[in-house]
């Protein structure tokens, strides 16, 4: 090869490493551009992300540490600050028929082996049932809230698919005391019912679930209220009771109880009839507790100006229907008699005199026509008289403003007579009843229903009933009880049941200066060998109140007083002698 050939040959080589380093260049270039942008686009978006995070979403320290530190669920006190309800961190036993894999047994044993070791860990399980849940081989709880020691028992099983989910659920410390003022929550972590329903949205909010919801309810009240409800229940195999503890001034609820009862901690209640509250849910004919209401109403208007005036009291008919009393009082009664006496005749004229107009007019300022006012979800409406509806027009006829007037025809809550019966003897201010704690300085305005000059009057009237009438069981000595028995036959499809009775207490003590309502009743109470052989409040409903009030009345700064009373020395002189219910 000549010389310059050999040159043409080096020139070309040349050119081409030139190429190829240019070549390499521009792909060095190309990546690291790509490298650039990747890097861009990824500082964009954390700073996009960082961005969207402080200004839109929680911060990590709020998430983390402050909300981990609440409890899943808003704890709910009593008015001292005892515990009622509150989130508990608990095991489950969960079965995982997968936990040896796809293909494999979901059990060492036998469904019908673990489903026996079961029950003698758990002896109120249900051994068939386990067994047909063991079987079926879908994943499911077999156990809600398993304490430590029987997890232990169950691990020792051996059984892999048996496991123990660490879970919080929502544990009652008092069991059932006031079950049916706080309701329960359901496994899915709903609450129903109570306050439990009521007070959701807060309970479960962030900003408030962290501090306690203070009820009025006082827990030691609450117990003695369910005892005494429980012990009479007993003594006359009554089919349920009722009972409510009233503040007199504020409205606030001290107590409340249904009974039977119902443990809040079971997480089997949806269907359990047991959860229906009687007090303010279920509607009664209470009888001649709604006497006093009628006297309050007549003396209001003018109707009743002298309380020696007498009345006839034997019995008379009104087109059909004959008005007559469960004792013969002779042939006339004054107002003090008539209610000492209870006597059905004699407030019937006082309500023929009074009409219709003036009557309706007081038992709709009393909020008998509607739902009893109170935060729970369950309210009964009352059985309101024909001739005016809620808030309607349109007179009572003449029989049904008597019937009234005792207590027949109109039938009620027990929280709506604990209510009237606070505006009775508290100067004549009805106010909605409330399970919320009450800042004494923030006092509801409720509304006049009655003067203060009847208020002090009806405050003489029942404190007689106790001392010389038909609450006689209910005294208790140093506490000043005043208030009325009611013995209402129940009606049926033919009538009303002469054999079926709802037997009513309404009190309120001190009756120098109430403080608190009590409303006792018992639904069919039954003659007893400790009811010497009665079914009337008398006997049944009013001794439950003497047992109660010593009791409660310490606990909620009564203190009992043998040197006060209520002035009854010019009222004393117009009653003779008689019986009642």
């Amino acid at each position: 090869m000549n010389a310059l050939t050999a040159s043409a040959a080096i020139a070309t080589g040349r050119v081409q490493l030139a190429n190829v380093r240019q070549s390499a260049l521009v792909t060095a270039r190309l990546r690291a551009l790509w490298i650039m942008v990747l890097f861009v686009f990824v500082t964009l978006t954390a700073c996009v992300r960082i961005a969207q995070l402080g200004l839109f979403e929680r911060t990590p320290e709020r998430a983390s540490l402050a909300e981990a530190l609440l409890p899943s669920r808003g704890e709910i006190t009593d008015r001292n600050g005892i515990a009622l309800a509150r989130a508990f961190a608990s095991y489950s036993l969960w079965f995982n028929p997968k936990a040896l894999g796809e293909g494999g047994a979901p059990l060492v044993k036998t469904p019908e082996e673990v489903a026996r070791a079961l029950v003698g860990i758990f002896p109120d399980a249900d051994y068939t049932d386990l067994v047909a849940r063991l079987k079926a081989g879908k994943p499911c709880y077999l156990r809600r809230r398993v304490l430590p020691e029987d997890a232990n028992r169950v691990f020792a099983l051996g059984e892999p698919a048996l496991e123990f989910p660490r879970e919080e659920q929502r544990f009652y410390p008092q069991g059932s005391l006031a079950a049916h003022v706080l309701g329960y929550v359901d496994e899915a972590g709903k609450g129903h019912v109570g306050m439990e329903q009521v007070l959701e949205p807060r309970l479960l909010d962030p900003a408030y679930r962290g501090t306690p919801t203070a009820l009025s309810i006082d827990a030691r009240a609450q117990g003695a209220l369910e005892d005494e409800l429980g012990r009479g229940m007993m003594e006359t195999n009554a089919k349920g009771a009722a009972g409510v503890i009233l503040d007199a001034d504020s409205g606030e609820v001290v107590a409340l109880a249904s009974l039977p009862s119902f443990n809040p901690n079971r997480s089997d209640l949806a269907y359990n009839d047991l959860v229906f509250n009687r007090v303010s849910n279920q509607v009664y004919e209470l009888g001649s507790t709604f006497k006093p209401i009628t006297i309050a109403s007549a003396i209001d208007a003018g109707v009743v100006t002298d309380l020696a005036t007498r009345y006839p009291s034997v019995p008379f008919q009104i087109g059909k229907f004959t008005i007559h009393d469960s004792h013969n009082f002779g042939t006339s009664l004054n107002v003090p008699e008539a209610l000492i006496h209870s006597s059905n005749v004699v407030l019937a004229h006082v309500a023929d005199l009074l009409g219709p107009v003036a009557l309706k007019h007081t038992m709709e300022q009393l909020g008998m026509n509607e739902r009893p006012t109170i935060e729970l979800p369950a309210r009964g409406f009352p059985l309101w008289p024909r001739g005016g509806s809620e808030g309607g027009k349109g007179d009572w006829a003449r029989l049904t403003t008597m019937t009234v007037s005792y207590g027949h025809g109109i039938a009620v809550t027990p929280l709506h007579l604990a209510s009237a019966y606070a505006a009775l003897v508290n100067g004549g201010i009805w106010r909605p009843a409330t399970l919320y704690k009450v800042d004494p300085a923030h006092l509801a305005p409720g509304r006049r229903v009655f003067q203060a000059s009847t208020s002090a009057r009806l405050r003489q009237l029942l404190r007689m009933i106790v001392v010389d009438g038909t609450g006689r069981k209910a005294d208790a000595p140093g506490f000043r009880v005043g208030g009325k028995t009611g013995s209402a036959e129940k009606p049926g499809s033919g009538g009303y049941r002469k054999t079926s009775l709802i037997a009513t207490f309404a009190a309120a003590f001190p009756m120098d200066k109430p403080r608190y309502v009590v409303i006792v009743m018992l639904d069919e109470p039954q003659a007893t060998q400790q009811t010497s052989g009665q079914r009337t409040a008398a006997w049944n409903a009013a001794p439950i109140v003497g047992r109660l009030v010593p009791r409660i009345g310490p606990m909620l700064g009564v203190v009992p007083d043998a040197h006060h009373d209520v002035d009854i020395s010019d009222l004393s002189p117009l009653v003779g002698s008689g019986e009642g219910e």
